[in-house]
Formats: C-alpha cells, sequence, structure tokens
C-alpha cells in the first residue's frame, strides 16, 4: 500500500536511532520512543544484570546563567545551597506557597554563576518564577538542542571506561565533569535513575545519535539493552522514584495557581493539559492528588535554614506529617484472581497491563484498613525481578510500618471492583546500589 503524502508523521525523539523492526511507539514528554525492543521482562532484567541505555531527551531543560542564578535556586526551591559545588547535581524540589509540588528534576552546578535544571513540569513553574522575579540571570529553554542518554546497571561503568578511555572512577555519586567519546564531548554525571550504578550523558542533540550507537554497538559485550517505554517506568516502582502525573499531579489546578496556569497556556500549552485518571479513588478535584515533598519521601532534602516558597507550610507538615511513602506488596493469589476473571463468566475485573499501566494516565487505587481510607497506591507494576505485584503509596504514618496489612480496591468507577490484601514495605524496595564505592570495582581491562 502507498503512503499517503498527507499522512500524520509521529514526532520521534532525534536522538534515538530508527530501528525498523519496531513496530510499536508510546509517548513520552511529547515525543514518540518504541514501546519494547528485546521484550519487557529481559529489558526489565538489564539494570540488575548488565546495563541499559535510554533516552531522556524530550525532558525540558532551563539554563540560567547570571550574578542571581543561585539565589534564584535558593528563594524557589527546598533544597539547601550552603554547600554546592560546581560539578555537583542535587535532585531539586520547587512547590507553591501550600508547600505542595510543582514539579522536581535534577540541578547541576555548571560554573559559580551558570545551572541546568532539568525536569518536567518544574521546567515552567521556574520559567515563570524567573520571569515574575527580576533577577539578574539570563534564563534559555534548551529543549532538543541538548541530548540526555541514560546508561544505568552495574557494567555502566565498564562500557563507558571502554568508550571515553579514561577512568571515571574520580565522579562521585551524583557529581559531574567533561567527558568524550571520539571528539564528541559530553558532561558525564553519574546517578542512578534505576537504584544501580548509573550515568547520564548531557551533551548537544548533532553528537546525540552517533553517541547512542556508540553505546549500543560496544555494549553488546557487556549485555547492554535498549530500554523501550514498556519497561522504562519498572524502575521508577522497585527503586522509588515517583513521578509527576503518574504518583502525582503538579499543582497548578485550582483559584490558588490561576495566574500561573493562564501563564503557561500561553507560554508552555502542553504542560497544562489535566491527567487522565482512573482507578478506585473517589475524589472531587485534582487538589486530592496533590503531594508534598515529605509525602513522597524527599523530607531530607527540606532545609530550613533559608526562605524559600512553601517553607511555611512545610515547616508545619515536618512538625506533623501525616502521610509518607512506601511500597506495597500485592497478594498474589488476589491478583490472579483479577487475571483469571478473564476466563470467566461474566464481566471481568479491570485488567491489569503488564508489567504496569502506561503512561498518560494516572492510575490511583484507594487503600484501606479497619474499613477507613488510609491512602493512595499509584505505578502499581508487575516486577519481573521479584515475581511480585507491586505499588508506591502514600499512606498514613502510623500504618508505615513494614508489615503492616492494607487492602487495596481494584477497580475504576463502572468496573467490578476487588478487594486485593497488601503487605507495607520499604520504599525502595530493591537495594540501593547508587552509592556503590566504585573504587573497589576490577579496574577497566582488568581479566
Amino acid at each position: 500500500m502507498n503512503h499517503p503524502d498527507n499522512a500524520p508523521a509521529i514526532a520521534l525523539t532525534p536522538v534515538v536511532p530508527v530501528d525498523s523492526s519496531v513496530a510499536t511507539y508510546t509517548r513520552f514528554a511529547g515525543y514518540f520512543e518504541a514501546y519494547e525492543y528485546s521484550g519487557w521482562v529481559d529489558e526489565s532484567l538489564s539494570w540488575k544484570n548488565a546495563c541499559y541505555v535510554g533516552d531522556w531527551s524530550p525532558l525540558a531543560k532551563f539554563h540560567l546563567q547570571g550574578d542571581d542564578a543561585l539565589q534564584f535556586f535558593s528563594d524557589v526551591a527546598v533544597n539547601g545551597f550552603s554547600s554546592f559545588d560546581v560539578g555537583q547535581a542535587k535532585h531539586l524540589s520547587v512547590c507553591n506557597d501550600a508547600g505542595k509540588l510543582m514539579g522536581e528534576g535534577i540541578l547541576m552546578r555548571l560554573a559559580d554563576d551558570e545551572f541546568l535544571f532539568t525536569s518536567g513540569p518544574g521546567v515552567p513553574w521556574l520559567a515563570y518564577l524567573h520571569e515574575k522575579g527580576g533577577y539578574r540571570a539570563r534564563a534559555t529553554q534548551l529543549g532538543l538542542s541538548q541530548f540526555i542518554t541514560q546508561v544505568q546497571g552495574p557494567s555502566s561503568l565498564e562500557l563507558l571506561e571502554r568508550l571515553t578511555g579514561e577512568s571515571l572512577r574520580d565522579i562521585g555519586f551524583m557529581r559531574f565533569r567533561r567527558s568524550r567519546i571520539g571528539d564528541r564531548e559530553f558532561l558525564i554525571l553519574r546517578q542512578g535513575m534505576a537504584g544501580e550504578l548509573g550515568y547520564e550523558l548531557h551533551g548537544p542533540s548533532r553528537h546525540g545519535p552517533a553517541i547512542y550507537q556508540a553505546l549500543l554497538d560496544a555494549g553488546r559485550e557487556f549485555g547492554i539493552r535498549r530500554l523501550g517505554g514498556r519497561t522504562k517506568m519498572v524502575n521508577h516502582v522497585e527503586a522509588c522514584f515517583p513521578t509527576p502525573s503518574v504518583d502525582y499531579v503538579p499543582a497548578l489546578y485550582g483559584e490558588d495557581e490561576k495566574e500561573y496556569f493562564d501563564w503557561c497556556a500561553r507560554r508552555f500549552r502542553s504542560m497544562i493539559a489535566p491527567p487522565r485518571t482512573a482507578g478506585s479513588l473517589r475524589f472531587d478535584d485534582l487538589s486530592a492528588l496533590y503531594r508534598s515533598p515529605i509525602e513522597l519521601g524527599w523530607a531530607k532534602s527540606i532545609r530550613l535554614d533559608h526562605a524559600f516558597r512553601g517553607r511555611t507550610a512545610l515547616e508545619e507538615e515536618l512538625a506533623n506529617p501525616r502521610r509518607t511513602i512506601v511500597t506495597l506488596r500485592w497478594n498474589a493469589e488476589d491478583v490472579l484472581d483479577v487475571h483469571a476473571s478473564l476466563f470467566r463468566a461474566g464481566e471481568p475485573y479491570e485488567p491489569m497491563e503488564m508489567p504496569r499501566n502506561l503512561l498518560g494516565c494516572m492510575h490511583v487505587d484507594d487503600v484501606f484498613a479497619d474499613g477507613r481510607s488510609v491512602g493512595a497506591s499509584t505505578s502499581r507494576c508487575y516486577s519481573y525481578w521479584f515475581r511480585e505485584m507491586l505499588s508506591l503509596c502514600t499512606i498514613d504514618v502510623a500504618l508505615a510500618n513494614p508489615g503492616t496489612e492494607v487492602t487495596v480496591l481494584w477497580g475504576s468507577a463502572g468496573y467490578p471492583q476487588r478487594e486485593i490484601r497488601a503487605t507495607v514495605a520499604p520504599a525502595p524496595y530493591k537495594r540501593d546500589n547508587r552509592r556503590v564505592d566504585v573504587a573497589k570495582l576490577p579496574p577497566r581491562n582488568a581479566s
């Protein structure tokens, strides 16, 4: 069949080489990426057994340079800045006056007066506050002019040392410096979004495809896998990385932020579309899905040594926290019964997408104990590594102890609903290997 000249094309991220064997795509931050490459089970094992290469280039990127750049971030972020070196990165949380998250992401200090922040909804919020604040600093939206490529897993270091031709063991956790592959230079940040030893490469997008291909070619010796959209969020559950529009809704809806919402409608229209929601949790408006950094497990990042937006509300919450984040282990028999209902007469329960629900819809389920609602479960996910159904859950602090028994109500309105027994477990659920001492790992090219 001929392809019509006027047929709409999907926007693929330009960094990842097109693979003609990929038949299905899924959407990420306004662009499309491969749904899967070698299969979601194989890909989900990659960051435990070897490594993966994945693309995060569609994330928004806020570059700020000028005399007031550091002061700006101090004014808007919950984090402390009394110690923040050039070459260091922080996980930054930014809130409204009520202490609810507007977004979060990674802030890298490039020079004394120069910073790069990568995020989703956090970027327009910072752009708005910067425009209103009159700071002596120039803000630039980098967009797809910069690539972001992740290499995560136990063999990531050896692969990158092979390609760069140098030792990278001087790069501490959440630190970065310049490196190169051939004549293509980039920043290499050690972070670990998979809960394992891992790195993130930042550089000009004109070099992105060649660097991605070099990683893929050399990585075959190290067991590398390409990470598709079907699998990439599994590690967010196992390693507890709550995600906007998946585990919380940025607090931009409602009268309190109407000015900002209207500003976004003119400048960042794609950011203001209300998220699609599903699941058993009942609520009157989206504010029920707002979360504070404390509720999502980031209380340790809050520093009360400076004035910042949302400080009063967060200081009160720190003194009397209501909810915190945990992992829930879903009862296997109850989960199997949901699947089995597809093979029984009568209306089945709402199916459980494997390994988890797709991006583009925030699925939130009500959690009960002793007949009352005590939490909200998000990011339901099957972990092949653990052979368990898991989810993240913001839960009443009194019930956050591992081993506590709760019930998840599965099924959106209009579907038959099923009570799923669940057990509270730590978050992260998977052992955190991000800070492994690389000095103790075998040297490059060792036999």
